[in-house]
């Protein structure tokens, strides 16, 4: 799967020095171009970032505003979902059937959707936009 397979590459340059838990992260955007990120992590732990979050920061640098696919994959027991802070920033971006693909590097792969994840997301339409 190559979605899987650039987030795993990005991983390996994953800042963690704290936790050293590595996450990597890839996003197809609307154009089908893919956009990756990794966590890093700062001695103030709240200053950190997502692996998500540096994804979706590749995607909008680069002038692109619509996700259709997420990769995410770390070194856990199992698959890790994003956390609440990136599901609510993917869904800034994607549809809520946009298929979320978490995957782990032994191989096990879960799939859900960004609803399924985030039933109920805040958007544009609770402020009256959109």
């Amino acid at each position: 799967m190559e979605l899987l397979k650039a987030a795993r590459a990005v991983r390996d340059h994953a800042y963690a020095p704290y936790s050293g838990f590595k996450v990597g992260a890839a996003i197809r955007a609307g154009s089908g171009k893919i956009y990756t990120g990794c966590n890093v992590e700062n001695a103030s732990y709240p200053e950190g970032t997502c692996a998500e979050t540096g994804a979706l920061a590749a995607l909008v640098a680069a002038g692109e505003t619509e996700l259709t696919e997420v990769a995410i994959i770390a070194d856990g027991p199992g698959p890790v979902s994003p956390c609440g802070g990136c599901r609510q920033r993917l869904a800034e971006f994607g549809a809520g059937q946009v298929p979320i693909i978490m995957g782990t590097l032994t191989g096990e792969v879960k799939t859900a959707t960004l609803d399924a994840l985030l039933p109920g997301a805040f958007s544009s339409q609770n402020l009256g936009k959109g």
